[in-house]
């Protein structure tokens, strides 16, 4: 979104694909959420795109089902482009 740093969208990208949209429970307090939250890790600008980036997002393994490309992949995307912060 216009006005927004791409330090913040790359951090909101990698919250939101991750841990970002899990409720608050109870339990909580008995997993630490700082072990499955994504991480930016770099951002770029788009070669010739003003105010466009790319931004590099790391995940924990234990966050998809091993073997699971379509877990992984439906994880990753399904709430990226489904998040209404980003254009």
């Amino acid at each position: 979104q216009p006005g927004v740093p791409p330090e913040e969208a790359g951090a909101a990208v990698a919250a939101e694909s991750s841990t970002g949209t899990w409720t608050t429970v109870w339990t909580d307090g008995l997993t630490s959420l700082d072990r499955y939250k994504g991480r930016c890790y770099g951002i770029e600008p788009v070669p010739g795109e003003a105010s466009q980036y790319i931004a590099y997002v790391a995940y924990p393994l234990d966050l998809f089902e091993e073997g699971s490309v379509t877990n992984m992949f439906t994880s990753i995307v399904g709430n990226v482009f489904g998040f209404k912060a980003l254009r």
